[in-house]
């Protein structure tokens, strides 16, 4: 029987959602296709006149294209979390937006990319409806994962300093993208699994209970040859966040801070390492240091960043106004910084605000999870997009080194879209099944 609205019922946090229950959902994804769809009217004067009409399309058939599926969830039944999807057709459609104003030729790639996955989504809400079955091949996630990071190594191209892509023709695929994904599957049945050895221990050295070779070994294999494999492909931003997440997930099964400390000296003798022995960390640590007398050659693209988002202001130039074409890589890494110069501090403050309700989201549905498993999963797939979200800005505004990962669902490229599509439906999925656990 269908529902015709939505309540809170099925428990704290979580919503009953049922049929025409997603209205609510609809009522945000109208808002997100009126701010899409402003935006390309606000460029149409500026571009020629079929771009502008190609960029106004992609704008409206995107936003039919999100509503389809929140009609196909309600036909379904689907109870997935309202909000996470409105907050993805924001994000999507800034993405958009820029990429038209940045480089049509890129707004084009990215709207195609964007239907892929958005139908790549519908299948993950429903052919992995029951998200639990996926905890019975952890030792596959981890096998596929080790392939899917040794191909670039000998059959990929370098870009940016880094060996990551592999060349498939008609487009490229960065299979770190969607290891990030396979490795949280794989902690997250892990630790669920091992849980309590991990958080007691089995054995007492000095003040430390810690558990044996055999409970936390398998870990530290797969997340040492994760590692060493990025660190061959010299793409230690991605080794920045699956270390990052790997310590986060550790800490959320166990509740234990000598694990976060074990982890940070790890990381910080890893770095010095780095520096020592990678000509391409050294030059980006000493950039981060100080990029002024850099500014010609390799500190160019900060020192852009830092112009642009300045130059911004509180408001803005307004869309079209300012100069983003100054900043190399500005479609992927530096989006950001286009963004901030052409809407301002608030601008993007609204950007980091809607990651931070989509972690939020995340993070919700890990607390009412059905079990450790999808908690851990949740917990883990919020923590990897958040890290992300936080590595990159924090890059392009000098808080850290630049590591020249993407912004999700704002930059261009499709493995990064794809991937993040694949997490948020998964999210979705568990969210469903609390729903279900809830109301059962």
């Amino acid at each position: 029987m269908k529902a015709e609205n939505y309540s809170q019922k099925a428990g704290p946090g979580i919503m009953s959602i049922t049929g025409a229950g997603r209205s609510l959902e609809r009522k945000l994804l109208f808002w997100a296709g009126i701010y899409a769809v402003t935006g390309m009217l606000v460029l149409y004067s500026a571009m020629p006149l079929k771009t502008g009409l190609i960029a106004l399309i992609a704008a409206l058939v995107t936003t039919v294209a999100f509503f389809l599926v929140s009609l196909y969830w309600s036909y379904c039944g689907y109870r997935g979390d309202l909000f996470l999807f409105p907050v993805t057709a924001v994000l999507s459609s800034t993405g958009l937006v820029f990429l038209f104003r940045l480089d049509p030729a890129y707004g084009i790639r990215q709207f195609i990319w964007l239907l892929a996955g958005l139908f790549v989504l519908v299948l993950v809400s429903r052919l992995m409806l029951d998200f639990h079955f996926l905890s019975d091949y952890k030792y596959i996630y981890a096998m596929a994962g080790m392939v899917a990071l040794l191909l670039p190594i000998f059959f990929g191209e370098e870009q940016g300093g880094a060996k990551r892509w592999l060349d498939c023709g008609l487009f490229q695929v960065q299979p770190a993208e969607f290891v990030k994904i396979l490795m949280v599957l794989f902690l997250a049945v892990y630790l669920a699994e091992n849980k309590a050895v991990l958080t007691a221990g089995t054995r007492i050295i000095g003040w430390f209970a810690l558990p044996d070779l055999r409970e936390w070994g398998p870990l530290a294999v797969m997340w040492g040859l994760s590692l060493l494999l990025l660190i061959f492909q010299r793409d230690l931003g991605t080794a920045l966040i699956y270390f990052s997440t790997f310590v986060a997930m550790v800490y959320t099964a166990t509740s234990r801070l000598f694990y976060v400390f074990t982890g940070l000296g790890l990381f910080v003798a890893g770095a010095a390492a780095s520096f020592y022995f990678f000509d391409h960390v050294r030059t980006r640590v000493e950039i981060w240091l100080n990029p002024w007398p850099y500014i010609e050659t390799s500190g160019y693209q900060v020192i852009q960043s830092l112009f642009a988002i300045s130059s911004g202001g509180l408001t803005g130039t307004g869309l079209g106004g300012g100069y983003p074409g100054l900043l190399p890589a500005v479609h992927t890494d530096f989006i950001f910084s286009a963004i901030c110069e052409e809407m301002g501090l608030l601008g993007g403050t609204g950007v980091i605000i809607l990651f931070l309700v989509f972690v939020f989201r995340g993070i919700k549905i890990a607390l009412n999870s059905r079990d450790e498993f999808s908690a851990l999963a949740a917990a883990g797939f919020s923590a990897l997009l958040g890290l992300q979200v936080f590595i990159i800005i924090a890059g392009v505004t000098k808080l850290l080194p630049l590591t020249g990962i993407t912004v999700p669902f704002v930059s261009y490229g499709g493995s990064s879209l794809i991937a993040n599509f694949i997490l948020l439906g998964l999210l979705l999925n568990i969210s469903h099944e609390a729903c279900e656990t809830h109301e059962t």
